[in-house]
């Protein structure tokens, strides 16, 4: 479906990439698919992260830094895409993936939905933005939904651009589009972090 007339389209962010993986997503099940494995990815990602941090230290400056580097910080994912690309089909197959139960409904009204999903590496805390309805990106800064990104908690943001430059450089950036010939979806990931990179390697 193409985009509402007057709204900017989605663009990636001004930044290196680390890794860029391109996923042809013939059905519903294949997005299905897509999201239980980028679950899985992030839960790895997760537990190995937090392996590291539990590993009994040396005392050494180099052991330090390694714990710090490899601590897991949680995960700013952008979700780019037309209307009815897929977008949110993706977030609720994440979440229903990492063992949420309940119902996964569009942010759309409420811009942002919290979820907390039990794993073997404790307690994760999610929460799924949609910002399709901002028309200047000084709301993002009046909304008071900076703070979430610095919880170690996983962001998952639709309609990101919506913000301008002030959601800074995701961990990882989803963009959806038609497939061929209108057939499914396609879906290429950029990898912009360490973090980011190590779960798209998983998917």
């Amino acid at each position: 479906m193409p985009d509402t007339p007057g709204h900017d389209h989605a663009s990636l962010p001004a930044a290196p990439v680390l890794l860029e993986r391109r996923f042809e997503l013939a059905d519903e099940s294949a997005t299905d698919a897509f999201g239980a494995r980028f679950a899985h990815a992030l839960d790895a990602v997760r537990a190995a992260s937090t392996q590291v941090s539990r590993q009994p230290a040396d005392n050494t400056a180099s052991s330090a830094r390694h714990a710090a580097v490899n601590a897991f910080g949680g995960l700013h994912v952008q979700l780019l895409g037309d209307l009815g690309a897929g977008k949110t089909s993706l977030v609720r197959a994440a979440l229903r993936a990492l063992g949420h139960n309940g119902r996964v409904r569009s942010p759309t009204y409420t811009l942002v939905e919290p979820y907390t999903v039990a794993s073997a590496s404790g307690e994760l805390q999610l929460y799924h933005f949609d910002l399709y309805r901002f028309s200047d990106p000084a709301e993002w800064a009046d909304a008071g939904f900076r703070e979430y990104f610095a919880q170690g908690a996983v962001c998952l943001v639709e309609w990101p651009q919506r913000a301008g430059g002030l959601l800074g450089v995701p961990d990882l950036v989803f963009q959806l589009e038609p497939g061929p010939d209108g057939e499914g979806r396609v879906l290429t990931a950029y990898a912009y972090s360490a973090s980011g990179k190590a779960c798209l390697e998983r998917c």
